[in-house]
C-alpha cells in the first residue's frame, strides 16, 4: 500500500514528530510511504532514511496559499501515485483533497483550540473519507461538534536513545552537573502560554534553570521580560538528549491532542508538571506526572519546587504504566487505511 503523508512542516512539532516516526516504519507493516510538507530538518531526517520527499510550500490563511499548496500537492500524487493518502491537520486535508480529488483521504486530528472546533469539523465533513483522533477527549469533542464518525488512535512515541550524555549536554550549555533543569519543550506560540510558565518560575527559587526548547512569534515578548535562570535554547533537533539532560519537563498549554514530547518525556523517565487539559490528562492518567489547573502559576510552581529539588518525589512522580506502543500504532493505522481503501 502507498501512502502519501500531507502536513504543512516537518519542523519541532509533534505531528512532525509522528509522521517522522510513521514514515519510516510504514515498511514494517507493508507500507511504500511518502511525506509532502514545507520541509524542515524531520523532512531531512525521513529523506535520509531512504522515505521520498516533495516540497509543498505551507499553505498560509488564504485562498492563494492552499491554491499553491495544493497545485505543489497534486505534483506531489502524480508522481508518487499513492493508493491513499494520510493528511495531517485539517488545513494539510483541505490542500489534500484540492490536490488528489478521487484518492482516498484519511486525516489525522492533532488538535485545535476549543473555538475552532465547529469550523474544523465543517471542514473535515467535506473533505475527509476517515479521520482520527489521538486522544479520546479530541475525538468526543469532534463528535460533539457533529462529525459523524471518529477513530481513535492515541499517539505513540518510536524509540530513540539520546546521542550526546547527560554531562555533555549539561558542559555545552554552561550548565553545572547538580543544577536542577526544567525543559519546555514547546513553540512559543499562545497556545502554549509560556507567559503563565515565566509567570510560575518566577516563584521557583534557587539556582534551577528552566530551559525553553522551541522558537516562534512570542520569543521577543518573552525575551523582553529578562526571566531569571531561564534559557531561551531555539528550535532544536535533539529534545532526547535535553530530556536527558533535564530532571523534570513542564507544559503549561492551554490546549493539547497528545502531545508527543510529554510521551518522550515519559519514555525518557522523565517526570512532567502540565496543565489539567484534554490529551495531556490521558497522557498521565497512569501516572508519571503532576497535573495542575490551567492559567495558574502559583498551582505549576509548588508542583515545580516539589520535583525540582526532591529526588525521592521525581523518582515516585515518574512512576507509570508505560506509553502506548508505536508497533501497535502502525497496526491500527494500516488496519484503518485498509479499510477505508476497500471501502472506495
Amino acid at each position: 500500500m502507498r501512502v502519501l503523508h500531507v502536513i504543512s512542516e516537518m519542523g519541532a512539532g509533534g505531528a512532525e514528530a509522528l509522521v517522522a516516526g510513521m514514515a519510516p516504519a510504514g515498511s514494517d507493516v507493508g507500507w511504500e510511504s511518502a511525506v509532502a510538507s514545507g520541509g524542515g530538518f524531520r523532512a531531512d531526517a525521513v529523506a535520509a532514511a531512504g522515505v521520498p520527499t516533495f516540497e509543498v510550500p505551507v499553505a498560509r490563511r488564504s485562498a492563494t496559499g492552499v491554491l499553491r499548496a495544493a497545485w505543489a500537492t497534486r505534483r506531489a500524487v502524480r508522481r508518487f501515485r499513492p493508493d491513499v493518502v494520510l493528511a495531517h491537520n485539517v488545513s494539510a486535508s483541505l490542500v489534500a483533497r484540492i490536490a488528489a480529488p478521487r484518492r482516498p483521504l484519511v486525516t489525522v486530528f492533532h488538535g485545535v483550540a476549543e473555538a475552532d472546533v465547529a469550523g474544523a469539523v465543517r471542514v473535515l465533513r467535506r473533505v475527509s473519507d476517515a479521520v482520527v483522533a489521538v486522544a479520546s477527549a479530541s475525538g468526543s469533542r469532534l463528535l460533539d461538534a457533529g462529525l459523524g464518525s471518529v477513530v481513535v488512535i492515541p499517539n505513540a512515541v518510536f524509540p530513540s536513545l539520546p546521542q550526546t550524555d547527560r554531562a555533555t549536554v549539561r558542559k555545552a550549555l554552561g550548565t553545572g552537573p547538580d543544577v536542577p533543569v526544567a525543559l519546555c519543550p514547546a513553540r512559543l506560540e499562545p497556545q502554549k502560554r509560556h507567559d503563565v510558565l515565566l509567570d510560575a518560575w518566577a516563584q521557583v527559587p534557587g539556582d534551577a534553570e528552566l530551559w525553553l526548547a522551541g522558537d516562534g512569534g512570542l520569543r521577543a515578548e518573552l525575551e523582553a521580560r529578562k526571566p531569571a535562570r531561564v534559557r531561551f535554547l531555539g528550535t532544536r533537533t535533539d529534545v532526547r538528549d535535553l530530556l536527558e539532560a533535564a530532571d523534570v519537563t513542564v507544559l503549561t498549554s492551554d490546549w493539547e491532542g497528545m502531545p508527543i514530547a510529554l510521551l518522550e518525556s515519559l519514555a525518557a523517565e522523565r517526570p512532567i508538571v502540565a496543565t489539567d487539559v484534554d490529551g495531556v490528562r490521558e497522557v498521565l492518567s497512569g501516572g508519571g506526572g503532576v497535573l495542575v489547573p490551567r492559567r495558574d502559576p502559583a498551582s505549576a510552581a509548588k508542583a515545580l519546587r516539589g520535583l525540582l529539588y526532591s529526588p525521592v518525589a521525581r523518582a515516585v512522580a515518574t512512576s507509570h504504566d508505560g506509553s502506548a506502543d508505536a508497533h501497535a500504532l502502525m497496526k491500527s493505522y494500516d488496519e484503518l487505511l485498509r479499510t477505508v481503501l476497500e471501502g472506495r
